[in-house]
């Protein structure tokens, strides 16, 4: 049996034991958090302990090279793993960067999760919004009282907008126009999810995009408006 399969061994019984204490919350006394810990440790260990062996078949400076670059990968390991949540802050920013609309998933200090839309070229907090299975381009706006989605977005998600009653006066963009009450089965921002949401459909042709508004941005937990970027939290 190589050492390769030893460790394999060693980390297998590790997680097994996190699996099976995981309600209990201790593992051979150790909370299972820093046990975790102990476990992921393991295999630096053992990186770092082949790499000296490695570096003894050579000269004092052979030895000393490996285990340098040895250490600087450790290192490089455990900033990857300190700074996770900053990395993936920066890679939601380029990610909205280059697909604009795309809403950016972050989990705060607390553990929860909080969904960033950053605002456009145009000035506009627009975002790409799951309704009814499908995937709509919509503007965020808190003036607006309900979701109102335009004439063509209605028949995208199923709606039959010709068979709709269109008996509420709204204000748009392009002026005053009649809007049909719709309930929709789901509208969902990356992991908030509401159901059984209240909406309109505006006649054809009078609006351009689809809103995101109150009924549903009112059951936020929050919604934090800054410069460049809104943050709507569970």
């Amino acid at each position: 049996m190589n050492a390769l399969t030893i460790l394999l061994l060693f980390l297998g019984a590790g997680l097994a034991f996190l699996v099976f204490n995981h309600d209990g919350g201790r593992t051979m006394g150790i909370d299972n958090e820093d046990f975790g810990r102990l476990i992921y440790l393991i295999p630096i260990a053992g990186l770092l302990g082949a790499g000296v062996l490695a570096g003894r078949r050579g000269s004092l400076n052979v030895v000393f090279r490996q285990l340098a670059i040895w250490l600087v990968i450790i290192m490089g390991l455990v900033v990857a793993y300190l700074y996770r949540d900053d990395a993936r802050a920066v890679a939601g920013r380029v990610t909205a960067g280059l697909l604009p609309g795309t809403a950016v998933v972050v989990q705060t200090s607390d553990g929860s999760n909080e969904v960033i839309i950053h605002k456009t070229r145009g000035g506009h907090f627009q975002t790409n919004v799951g309704i009814d299975g499908k995937v709509l381009g919509m503007l965020v706006d808190t003036g607006a009282s309900t979701v109102v989605l335009s004439y063509e977005d209605a028949r995208k998600v199923g709606l039959d907008p010709k068979a709709l009653t269109y008996s509420v006066t709204v204000m748009t963009a392009n002026g005053r126009a009649q809007a049909a009450p719709v309930r929709l089965d789901e509208v969902a921002i990356g992991p908030i999810v509401r159901r059984n949401v209240r909406a309109m459909v505006a006649e054809e042709g009078r609006l351009d995009e689809s809103l995101l508004g109150m009924s549903f941005l009112s059951t936020l937990g929050s919604l934090q408006m800054q410069t460049d970027e809104l943050r709507l939290r569970d």
